[in-house]
């Protein structure tokens, strides 16, 4: 089981995909999950959006990950847009399809909103599905959001590890992070939950850098500072690739070699760094 494995001290590595709106799309992630299925992950896990569509296609991708691709799968859960039954029902779907964990999110505001705006019949936090979850659906293990650069509603550090203490408190047995670029965040994060009584694992969550569009992107969305070196790779317009893919590299040893409990890879449903940097970590031994 995963959940063992991040409180044994040998790193976990999971990877996270989406579900595809396209033909193409489906056919770019199945290759996606096939070159991956030989480095024997710890889980994956794959997300959701508000939506009965999107909440359809998840299913459909959670259903092929654990049973066509058999590979351990952690299935993402949002608050946004979604009833108390709708929750429950997509519960029951889970656990049905063979889920080894669920990931208890809020969700975002719809597009084009600053403010979340919970469900008439729904919750507002992501503490309260971590509630349900762990009443109801005991068997399923539950993951939970964390943030080293700060929730973007959030007025503090303290606050945010706050709320992860409570989700911890409802039932939450691991956290993931939200993407970040710089170590010492994810670090001072860990240090101030860990005074403030937070003892699950707490997995950071790392994009490869592949794009200078891509690393843009990723910095405005996930609110995240980039470091001197990355400043310099987003302002160039030729390849970055290769430079790149040694930055992570570095920055998830980094993490390893100070204790982190795995690495947890957004793939943007491409399979070539997540790889290769799976297999150089794991080349370099443990706590590499």
């Amino acid at each position: 089981m995963f959940l063992d494995k991040l409180k044994s001290g040998e790193p976990a590595f999971s990877c996270e995909f989406f579900p595809p709106k396209t033909d193409a799309g489906w056919q770019t992630l199945a290759r996606t999950l096939s070159d991956l299925r030989p480095l024997g992950l710890d889980f994956v896990s794959v997300t959701c959006g508000a939506g009965g569509t999107v909440r359809d296609l998840t299913a459909g991708l959670v259903d092929r990950t654990v049973n066509e691709f058999g590979l351990p799968t952690v299935g993402h859960l949002t608050c946004a847009g979604t009833s108390v039954a709708e929750l429950r029902e997509r519960l029951r779907a889970y656990r049905a399809s063979g889920v080894c964990a669920v990931m208890a999110l809020r969700g975002d505001p719809p597009k084009g909103e600053s403010r979340f705006v919970p469900h008439p019949e729904g919750f507002a936090h992501a503490n309260e599905l971590v509630r349900l979850v762990k009443s109801e659906f005991p068997e399923l293990k539950i993951g939970c959001a964390a943030y080293p650069d700060m929730h973007p509603e959030s007025p503090d550090r303290l606050t945010d590890v706050r709320m992860l203490r409570l989700k911890q408190e409802c039932g939450a047995d691991f956290a993931v992070t939200q993407l970040f670029f710089r170590n010492s965040d994810y670090f001072g994060f860990c240090e101030l939950a860990r005074s403030e009584g937070v003892t699950i694992p707490i997995v950071p969550g790392i994009m490869p850098v592949s794009s200078a569009k891509q690393l843009a992107k990723s910095a405005s969305l996930g609110n995240s500072p980039l470091p001197e070196e990355l400043q310099a790779l987003m302002a160039r317009e030729d390849d970055i690739s290769a430079e790149g893919f040694e930055y992570t590299l570095a920055q998830c040893r980094g993490l390893l070699e100070r204790g982190a409990p795995g690495i947890h890879f957004y793939t943007l449903n491409h399979s070539d760094a997540s790889a290769r940097l799976i297999a150089a970590l794991r080349e370099s031994g443990p706590g590499t």
